[in-house]
Formats: C-alpha cells, sequence, structure tokens
C-alpha cells in the first residue's frame, strides 16, 4: 500500500427523498439520509471492506467514492482534485472528470446484467482497450485479450472470446466483468457484492483472484458485502482495513486483525455475533448483543448515535448527540462514547428496555 490517497471522502452525506431523487439541503422528514458524514481516505493498492445490512449506505457510499453518486453534502476527491468541481468545470480543474470516471471503476453483483447480452466476450473487452489503449491495433487487442482470458483460467481463450454472455456461467461473467474493469488501468474498483451471487464454493477463488490481479495492475479495492466472513477474508489476505457501516454512518474502521481482535463498537461486536465462523460463543448458546432485531426506518433514525435502540451498552448519553470518531491509534477509528474513559457516558443513566428483550437466535441475516 502507497502512502499517496487515490480517493478521498471528506465528511460525505448523501441523502434522498424517499422515492429515489436526491434532495436539496433542508428537506423534510421524508429524507433518507444514506450516507451521513463520513470521512475516508483510500491509498493505493489498498483494499477496504465495507460491511453492514442492507440499506445501511454501503453501496451509496461505494458509487460516490467512484463518482457516479454526487453528494449532497462534503466532498470527493481523486488525488486531490474535487470530482464534482471537475465535472462542473469549477475552479482550476487538473485532472478532467472524464479521466478521473476512467480512473474508477466497478463491478457489480449481478455481471450479467452489466454485460452486452448482443456482444461477445471480444467484443466486449476491446471497448476498454480502445479507449485507453488507442495506439493497439486489431491484432494487439486480441492477443491481450486472450492474455486476459488465460490469466483468469478461462481456457481455451480463443474459444472464450467468441462466446456471449449467457453462454458463460456467472463465475465465468464476472471474470470477465473483472478484466473488463482492470483493462481500463483503474486506480480504484468498487467491488459492489461482487460475489455474493456466486455458489459459496466460487467466492474464495473469486477473492482470490481479485487480489492477484491487483499486485499485477496496482489497483485498490473497495469492496462492498453484507457478508462479514467475505469482508473478513479479502480484507484479511490483503492486509486491508475492514470499515463497518450502519445506518448511513462509518461506525468503526481500522486494520481487519483490530477490528476483529479487539471490536470496540457494539454493532461490530453484533456482526461477528451473527456470524458463526467468527463468533467465539456459537457453541455455548450466548445471547445475542442486540436489544431488539428491527433497524429503525432510516426516514426518521434516532438522535444522538442512531444504533443505541438497539444497543445492550447504550445509556441516556447515547440519545443526545452523535459521537464523533476517536483515534485508537494505528488507525483504527470509532464512533462510540464508550471509547472515551472521561465522557459523561460513564455517569449516565442506563436506558429502559422499553420491553424488548434481548433476541436469543444467531441468525446470520442479522448481517444482511
Amino acid at each position: 500500500m502507497s502512502d499517496e490517497t487515490v480517493v478521498s471522502l471528506e465528511n460525505v452525506e448523501v441523502h434522498f427523498e424517499s422515492e429515489g431523487s436526491i434532495l436539496p439541503f433542508g428537506g423534510d422528514s421524508e429524507v433518507v439520509q444514506a450516507v451521513d458524514g463520513v470521512s475516508l481516505d483510500i491509498p493505493e493498492n489498498d483494499v477496504v471492506a465495507l460491511v453492514g445490512e442492507s440499506g445501511c449506505g454501503k453501496t451509496t457510499l461505494g458509487k460516490t467514492a467512484i463518482g457516479t453518486q454526487r453528494p449532497t453534502g462534503g466532498a470527493v476527491k481523486y488525488k486531490g482534485q474535487d470530482v464534482w468541481k471537475a465535472n462542473d468545470g469549477e475552479g482550476d480543474v487538473e485532472i478532467p472528470f472524464e479521466e478521473i470516471r476512467q480512473s474508477l471503476q466497478i463491478i457489480h453483483q449481478d455481471p450479467g446484467a452489466s454485460l452486452n447480452p448482443n456482444k461477445t466476450v471480444q467484443h466486449s473487452l476491446e471497448a476498454p482497450l480502445k479507449l485507453r489503449h488507442g495506439e493497439m491495433d486489431t491484432f494487439e487487442r486480441r492477443e491481450r485479450i486472450h492474455e486476459m482470458l488465460s490469466r483468469v483460467g478461462m481456457e481455451p481463450p480463443e474459444d472464450y472470446a467468441k462466446r456471449f454472455p449467457h453462454q458463460l456461467s456467472g463465475g465465468e461473467q464476472q471474470r470477465v466483468a473483472l478484466i473488463r474493469a482492470l483493462l481500463m488501468n483503474p486506480d480504484l474498483i468498487l467491488a459492489d457484492e461482487a460475489v455474493s451471487a456466486l455458489d459459496v464454493s466460487l467466492r474464495i477463488d473469486m477473492m482470490d483472484l481479485m487480489l492477484d490481479l491487483q499486485d499485477t495492475f496496482d489497483t485498490s479495492f473497495l469492496f462492498i458485502s453484507h457478508n462479514l466472513s467475505n469482508a473478513s477474508y479479502i480484507a484479511g489476505k490483503a492486509d486491508g482495513r475492514i470499515g463497518i457501516m450502519y445506518l448511513g454512518e462509518l461506525v468503526e474502521i481500522g486494520p481487519i486483525d483490530e477490528v476483529l481482535n479487539d471490536p470496540q463498537h457494539p454493532y461490530t461486536k453484533a456482526l461477528m455475533w451473527a456470524t458463526p465462523n467468527l463468533n467465539p460463543k456459537a457453541d455455548d448458546g450466548g445471547s445475542s448483543p442486540l436489544r431488539k432485531i428491527d433497524v429503525p426506518d432510516p426516514r426518521n433514525p434516532p438522535t444522538g448515535c442512531k444504533f443505541h435502540t438497539r444497543c445492550p451498552e447504550a445509556r441516556e448519553a447515547c440519545t443526545g448527540e452523535m459521537p464523533d470518531a476517536t483515534d485508537l491509534g494505528n488507525g483504527h477509528e470509532v464512533a462510540c462514547y464508550r471509547a472515551d474513559d472521561g465522557h459523561d457516558y460513564w455517569s449516565s443513566p442506563e436506558l429502559a428496555d422499553e420491553g424488548d428483550e434481548l433476541t436469543g437466535t444467531a441468525d446470520e441475516s442479522t448481517a444482511d
């Protein structure tokens, strides 16, 4: 990993109307705070895995990071250039928006939907080469595509190059989508649930392939998943970071070993509890670290710490203001008052249970 930052998110907000269109600041109570004040730096050749329940804002944050979703607040910068000022031609634009978008790529959960069903693999993979390597002739493009197909295990490459997407398995479609992104020579690839649609036996192979090709192309990955096992695998193997999102906020982030071996946010602990291979109490019937299962309505989130309605450690202080991130050292940060020994939290009364009993089912769907 390099010290040079590729993408920087600075206090980014993305707010939508409940119907799905973006509202300006000062919207009404139907505004969904999809992303709410997230800051994150992604250096060169880095891997950051974001995990959280469905609807937590991780995909919206990812799309904002690669310049396909405009934030309603904060700034997104690519190598120091404000992405949306470049798009609008505002100020001194040192890096054109077109160049920024080419350098920030995406592979989707459903690769079949992102590949043109009427185009062969060869045709789909020629497009990025024509865009990024206009000096190549037809023969050189064909050889380059065959080389990449062989590299990802699609043999014989001459045969696969002639196939249409419907003639490929889901795993093969995803490999073609990965090749297409890499042929743009990107600095960052958003892998949005890129392995979740694959059979369990193929997920590890795909993540290993992504990391193998990362070394060749010197790119960074922002890996989005609802599955903590997948996120921990790819971040762990890459010596990367894992970030935990809850209702639009990044509540904990840090090196994978530190976050999993010493989780500081109660929500991180809840996700680990709900993931069998990461649950140290899976065999002793330990009770769930949640006051209740239901996720609050994102159109009307709780005040203060948004997790306080489900948190077994919540106290009255948690209902007032949203906690700022506390730097624990070594890049490990957590947005929780419990990280500050001197905070008023410790003298604050505990919250009443409001009739909610602790749940007791270790269901992995809690992390979906």
